[in-house]
């Protein structure tokens, strides 16, 4: 064998390194494991060509030649972009980040669907029984996966896996479940024409999680928006607020003089017609008693509630709020566009967003001892808004004097303390009577709740008696005299000394029980204006936020997650009339292909 043969025999043989150290690195790769095989290709390829790379250097000196140290550099720097993209990859994997840069952030999820998931307390599992994974459905899933690793989904075919669908009740194609623990709740239903819903699936997340149901009374017998469909309904919000676990019912209050114990909240939309005394009283016992209310009171309306809002420093103003920066997106001077919002958990994620309350009238706030008020909706300082007294003019315009300048208050939310309310008025001395119910035959003295009296029995008097008369005391005392107060049945029993016989007790308001749940707060959310929530303008921009976020605080349900709206591309298509249609024809296929040609056509003959 001659000696070019032998050094042709040794370049194959080292040429086995390479090959095996890629043949290691492959198997170790394609099976994810690394196993005896995989590594001992590894070894024996980095020792041969190890070897390889000695016998070269003793031999050529080839590391000193120029080609060589170029081609070095070569190699160095393409193993350096490999191992960049490698480590990319790597933090991609393990960190993952995406930029959404639509401008309605069509693909990222809303900040109250985010805080959900990551708060999960446990496993929640989402089941597709359909074949086809929609890469639109997938993506929201894998958004929503990303938040939490507790947040599972499935695609199952329903016809392999029948026991499984039968557990859920399947029936239709493109059913989605939720599974949260032992409840199972359904989604929705998706198909070509309706794709798997953010909000949706954030509203059923919020239903297993919470396991709660709050009810919601609407007053209804004085002209209010009806709740179901019908001309002037809100029955979009109803349905709204079902898909949130709330549960609605009409209340009327003429019928029954009383709020239902299991009320979370009491909603007066929009009245057309003055309320009964006997119904306002029924609202102020309930808010006294630890209840919450949302009024929605409508311009040139008088629903006689002043009294229930004096309590809490609220004015209805009679004019009407005009504001004039709702003319450039088509909106009438009558109907404000709010784009400045409170501090508030109703409005606090609201931004400049806009929302806008057609007909509507202004609120004046007065500060009153115990109760927080936060201002949620501002109209645009004066000149672009004021409250206009002359509503028949034809032209509107500021009138000095009469009217009031921006910015005006269209809606506030209101707390009040239980103990605000139910704080005992204490007297000098205890009174000696039986029963803290007055007799007609005396003026008892004016207050807003029962004082505390030392009786001589635990249950206090169902009625008084106009007969009975009281039985004098031995010794004066300012409380026998002045104002005493018989049993019907029984006389006091007299004493002999005005010392206190027990320490008075304090009382709380009678209505305290209507809803045992809320103890510590009442809460009132006053609009002037309804139409913003009725159907049609309720899905408009962030009306339909500004009530359920309403209706969620005000029934103190403080865990749901507040509003969130479907997110929609802004329409950015041009509308051309026929003309401007044929005029850019003819510009785009015989105008500028003429002018193409005669420039050509010049530069060849200036050239020529």
């Amino acid at each position: 064998m001659t000696k070019k043969s032998k050094k042709q025999l040794w370049k194959l043989i080292f040429l086995l390194g390479p090959f095996l150290l890629i043949a290691g690195l492959t198997a170790g790769l394609i099976s994810e494991t690394w196993g005896a095989i995989p590594l001992a290709l590894m070894i024996i390829g980095l020792v041969i060509t190890g070897i390889w790379l000695v016998w070269q250097s003793q031999t050529n000196r080839w590391w000193k030649q120029r080609s060589t140290q170029a081609g070095t550099n070569a190699l160095v720097a393409t193993l350096a972009v490999f191992v960049i993209l490698g480590l990319i990859n790597f933090l991609g994997t393990r960190y993952h980040l995406r930029l959404d840069l639509t401008e309605n952030q069509l693909f990222t999820l809303a900040p109250q669907s985010q805080e959900l998931v990551r708060n999960l307390p446990q496993n929640v599992k989402v089941w597709l029984f359909t074949k086809n994974q929609n890469p639109q459905d997938r993506d929201l899933l894998d958004n929503f996966r990303r938040q939490n690793n507790k947040f599972q989904f499935e695609y199952i075919d329903p016809q392999a896996r029948p026991g499984l669908a039968d557990k859920f009740g399947f029936q239709d194609d493109g059913e989605v479940y939720l599974e949260f623990g032992d409840k199972k709740e359904l989604v929705q239903t998706v198909n070509e024409n309706e794709r798997l819903s953010e909000v949706r699936l954030t509203n059923r997340l919020q239903k297993v999680l919470s396991g709660k149901i709050a009810k919601i009374y609407f007053v209804q017998g004085h002209g209010e928006h009806p709740i179901t469909p019908a001309k002037g309904a809100i029955s979009q919000a109803i349905q709204a607020l079902t898909d949130k676990n709330f549960t609605t019912s009409a209340l009327n209050l003429a019928e029954q003089p009383k709020v239902p114990e299991d009320a979370s909240a009491v909603v007066v939309a929009g009245p057309q017609q003055e309320l009964f005394a006997s119904e306002v009283k029924a609202l102020q016992d309930y808010l006294k008693g630890g209840g919450n209310v949302l009024l929605m009171i409508n311009p040139n309306t008088d629903p006689k509630i002043d009294s229930l809002l004096q309590e809490w420093g609220v004015r209805l103003d009679n004019r009407l709020a005009i504001d004039t920066s709702g003319e450039s997106v088509q909106l009438g001077p009558a109907a404000p566009l709010v784009t400045e919002y409170g501090q508030h958990p109703i409005t606090k994620k609201f931004g400049n967003g806009f929302s806008f309350y057609p007909l509507s009238r202004p609120l004046e706030i007065t500060p009153v001892p115990g109760v927080e008020s936060t201002p949620l909706l501002k109209t645009k300082p004066y000149p672009s808004s004021w409250a206009e007294s002359d509503q028949k003019s034809e032209k509107l315009e500021f009138n000095e004097g009469k009217d009031l300048k921006g910015p005006l208050t269209l809606g506030v939310a209101l707390t009040r303390k239980l103990t605000d309310q139910t704080t005992p008025t204490t007297s000098p001395s205890p009174t000696t009577t039986s029963s803290p119910s007055p007799s007609p035959t005396t003026a008892p003295t004016p207050t807003t709740s029962p004082s505390p009296t030392a009786t001589s029995s635990p249950l206090p008097s169902p009625s008084p008696s106009p007969t009975t008369a009281p039985t004098p005391t031995t010794s004066p005392s300012p409380t026998a005299t002045s104002s005493p107060l018989p049993s019907p049945t029984t006389a006091p029993t007299p004493t002999t000394s005005p010392s206190p016989l027990a320490s008075p007790t304090p009382t709380t308001s009678p209505t305290t029980a209507n809803n045992p749940e809320n103890t510590k707060e009442s809460r009132l959310v006053v609009f002037g204006n309804s139409e913003f929530a009725r159907d049609g303008l309720f899905e408009q921009q962030l009306n339909g936020d500004v009530f359920l976020n309403s209706v969620a605080w005000v029934s103190q349900q403080d865990q749901q997650t507040l509003s969130i709206r479907p997110k929609q591309p802004n329409n950015r298509r041009i509308t051309l009339s026929s003309l401007q249609a044929n005029l850019l024809t003819l510009l785009s296929l015989l105008l500028l292909p003429l002018i193409g040609l005669a420039t050509g056509a010049i530069i060849w003959w200036k050239r020529r």
